[in-house]
């Protein structure tokens, strides 16, 4: 459910209040631990600790035995107010609460953990039971909301979480937990841990030779097989082509630029923290791009624009470069380099909304034909206590209002969220749900008034006037990466035929058909297909299982009378077995299959 929902439901309630119950726990598990933060987050809840030894398996089952012995004994959340003195006498042994109540009342944080220069005047406190933490809310009334048979905990994912994300601070135990409204409900989750356990794209990576991570390359740099590579491309090739058949223009542009270009864009240093140290060279800095715009910008500016010069469309699948934090990388998903198919349109305003309209369209086409159909607009504006936008507050309303007016042209429902602008201009994002009804922030498209304003762009008008276009800068995959990585998931690997890396594998049953399955494979490739005969000495059976388990759509498996009567014995990745089927009408059947970007496997 959208985040703004999540927060006032019942449901955040009952993990905010089983999160603490997991505090107390583990505090009579543990006395001597330090206890630090507890939040909701998606599909559950977290607490971090500072344990005072390594915790194990064992003691997991113990804290939620003892947690579902609280939850049974009806404890209520009670609320208190209370000064600065007053908290840090509570918390006098715990060392990162005290230090939480020092940024509150300082100002340096609100009671979300978020930048803040209003002082808190006074503290709130939540006790159930023995235990008493600092705590904003909100909590169910008491443990008799939670049904015990509808939590569980777990150290399921990396156990390891530095205070407050910095990498220099103390690295704590992050312990999981989940929690829902019925048992029904925590009986479904579990299916779809173990389910997307099955689907995880990094096992799945290296079982199907797409691609790896290399640790003399680097972390979060990874390294694409031919078969990635072959995934990639499709993926790419077909983008392409869609955006030249609708006016889009090839760029390229290089992974590096001069500092000055990214303080003008104000990329630098407003995300420093999220970029690479600048590079000397002969005397001026460098720096590894972190986004494409402000290049495009640049092209922009190469020579003079004219009114019927727009709608100029620039796309480019840029390689762009982010520091991450190597215990937030994660496969394909979290990585420190990554391809954004990125394109920057530049219009007059009257031209504004059916361009940001196609673009719409466009995103809408990308998903549906790669069967991404359950998604969700999200409407980003700037949040108006935050000082990391930029520009003139009536640009950003005459954006917001043209974004709103498109979707609402279009029919397509959004909602908004505050605090989820670009720094530069409003965004419309999309939220696709996999098959697992995991959420993913995948296209976006974006209004921009100020990098025109902040490298000068013009145009010349019908009036002869000097004007400024208006950027739109959209990517319906956002990361490649990311991208493929989150299909590799939704499919489980067993990709539809068009964007299978290998569509159809020749198997012959003996070496005396291996002329005929060369020729096969030369036809199939002459008709677009991506084939392989398989002519390794090894026996049929081996071989039709070893390509079941690459996911191949097609096995075609040719013997005598395959030979004689020009034929393929045809057999679907599922173990359905189509029978004999002419080579000329499987070419057919497979080449349309393809064209149409069917997402079955059925001729």
């Amino acid at each position: 459910m959208p985040e703004e929902n999540y927060e006032a439901s019942q449901l955040y309630r009952i993990r905010h209040s089983a999160a603490h119950v997991l505090a107390e726990a583990m505090l009579e598990r543990f006395p001597e631990a330090k206890i630090a933060i507890g939040p909701p987050i998606e599909d559950g809840f977290y607490y971090d600790f500072e344990l005072p030894a390594t915790i194990g398996d064992d003691d997991i089952k113990w804290v939620e035995r003892r947690m579902k012995k609280i939850l049974s004994q009806r404890h209520e959340f009670k609320m208190r107010e209370v000064t600065a003195a007053e908290a840090r006498e509570l918390f006098r042994n715990q060392p990162y609460k005290l230090e939480l109540i020092d940024d509150l009342v300082n100002g340096r944080v609100d009671d979300n953990g978020a930048p803040s220069e209003d002082p808190a005047e006074t503290l709130t406190i939540y006790t159930q039971n023995k235990f008493t933490d600092l705590c904003r809310g909100p909590h169910v009334q008491s443990t008799k909301d939670i049904n015990p048979k509808a939590v569980s905990i777990s150290l399921r994912r990396p156990a390891g979480a530095y205070w407050r994300g910095d990498e220099q601070r103390q690295q704590l135990t992050r312990i999981y937990g989940t929690a829902w409204e019925t048992p029904a409900e925590l009986r479904e989750y579990s299916a779809r841990l173990e389910e997307a356990a099955k689907r995880d794209h990094r096992v799945l990576g290296e079982k199907l030779d797409l691609f790896i991570i290399d640790s003399m390359v680097g972390k979060g740099l990874p390294l694409w097989l031919p078969d990635g590579a072959t995934l990639r491309d499709t993926l790419e090739r077909w983008l392409r082509d869609i955006q030249i058949e609708r006016g889009y223009l090839p760029v390229v542009t290089p992974h590096l630029g001069n500092i000055e270009l990214y303080k003008t864009s104000g990329h630098y240093p407003y995300y420093a923290d999220s970029q690479y140290t600048p590079i000397d060279v002969d005397g001026d800095e460098f720096l590894l791009r972190p986004m494409n715009c402000p290049h495009h910008c640049r092209v922009y500016t190469s020579q003079p624009r004219s009114y019927r010069d727009l709608p100029l469309r620039y796309a480019e699948f840029g390689a762009v470069y982010r520091y991450e934090q190597s215990g937030e990388l994660r496969g394909l998903t979290r990585v420190r380099g990554f391809t954004v198919d990125d394109a920057h349109i530049f219009v007059r305003p009257d031209q504004l909304l059916d361009e940001f309209k196609d673009v719409v369209k466009l995103i809408q086409h990308v998903f549906g034909a790669l069967g991404l159909t359950d998604f969700r607009a999200r409407l980003g504006t700037r949040d108006s206590e935050s000082d990391k936008y930029v520009g003139d507050n009536a640009l950003w309303e005459e954006a917001t209002v043209a974004i709103a007016d498109a979707c609402d042209e279009l029919a397509l429902e959004y909602h908004i969220e505050p605090g989820e602008a670009a720094f530069y201009g409003p965004k419309l994002d999309f939220i696709v749900r996999d098959v697992l009804k995991r959420e993913w922030q995948l296209g976006t498209v974006q209004v921009d008034y100020n990098l025109p304003q902040r490298f000068d762009l013009e145009y010349v008008d019908r009036d002869n006037e000097r004007k400024r276009p208006i950027m739109i800068h959209r990517a319906p995959f956002g990361s490649l990466e990311r991208f493929i990585g989150i299909l590799i998931e939704h499919f489980a690997g067993a990709f539809p035929p068009w964007l299978a890396p290998t569509q159809a594998v020749i198997i012959p049953i003996r070496e005396s058909h291996n002329d005929y399955a060369r020729d096969i494979e030369r036809l199939l490739r002459e008709r677009g297909l991506r084939v392989k005969a398989d002519l390794q000495d090894r026996n049929m059976r081996s071989k039709i299982k070893r390509r079941r388990r690459m996911n191949i759509p097609w096995l075609l498996i040719v013997g005598d009378r395959d030979v004689e009567n020009r034929t393929v014995s045809v057999r679907l990745r599922t173990d359905e077995d189509l029978g004999a089927m002419p080579l000329d009408a499987f070419a057919d059947a497979a080449a349309a299959n393809v064209e149409a970007q069917s997402q079955g496997i059925g001729l």
